[in-house]
């Protein structure tokens, strides 16, 4: 029986590289698996306007009208989908044979399986889990957060995703999600989808920089260590302020 799996692909294509980075990784991802058995839906959602009204070949390219949030665009990807299965990415990634039907045969074998993140050579070895063994069951530091596999049942457990958290954080927001309603996440290291390593990110400016990365971490710590929401908006304040006037200290 043909197997559809929708993926989610975050794009920012504001050079000819970074266009070339997405097209590279969708032709390794049309090419990992056999269209007559598993048929990828892919969904790109292009944060660079000026592109528009161009495709992706072999996806759908969505242009949202909002400012760029990480689990904002993820969940307008979603929306624009409805198969069982669904699979969320970043844009630099290469995907290799198989790794999505290595995936659906450990969730096959063990229907509590919700949740899965393919092998990927330096960071899984880095954390030091080898190749080829059980399905591992974990969260931070098994979960890769630029490729979560998933049934969309899922989200009728945890919700959308928080839209609050723009960038850095979303992947351990997913894991205290996941961790809260009880929902299993394991590591497959038969599946291997190699992460090329933030290439978008590198090419932000300092101020763009900031807005991805230390103010999620400021919400964060208010939504999950139970910060007071009077502390975590002055966090916020001062930060800005620090950054409005050329200061390099660290908020508390």
């Amino acid at each position: 029986m043909l197997v559809n799996i929708d993926v989610i692909i975050l794009s920012y294509g504001k050079t000819t590289a970074l266009q070339s980075i997405t097209r590279n990784g969708i032709e390794t991802l049309l090419a990992s698996e056999e269209p007559e058995k598993i048929k990828l839906n892919v969904i790109v959602v292009e944060s660079d306007q000026s592109l528009s009204p161009y495709q992706y070949p072999g996806a759908i390219t969505i242009y949202p009208n909002t400012v760029f949030g990480y689990h904002k665009f993820m969940n307008i990807g979603l929306k624009a989908c409805a198969s069982t299965y669904v699979c969320l990415c970043n844009n630099d990634l290469v995907f290799h044979k198989h790794w999505a039907t290595n995936i659906l045969m450990e969730m096959d074998k063990d229907p509590a399986l919700l949740s899965a993140s393919p092998y990927d050579d330096r960071f899984h070895q880095d954390e030091g889990f080898s190749k080829f063994q059980p399905p591992l069951e974990g969260y931070m530091g098994v979960l890769s957060g630029w490729c979560i596999f998933t049934k969309r049942a899922i989200f009728d457990v945890i919700g959308p995703l928080d839209e609050n958290l723009t960038f850095w954080y979303c992947d351990a927001d997913y894991c205290r999600s996941l961790i809260k309603h009880g929902i299993k996440n394991c590591l497959v290291s038969s599946s291997f989808v190699t992460h090329l390593g933030s290439v978008s990110t590198k090419t932000l400016d300092k101020k763009e920089s900031n807005k991805l990365t230390k103010l999620p971490e400021f919400y964060y710590r208010y939504k999950w260590q139970h910060q007071s929401y009077i502390k975590y908006k002055l966090q916020v304040i001062k930060y800005k302020l620090q950054i409005a006037f050329g200061l390099n200290g660290q908020s508390g």
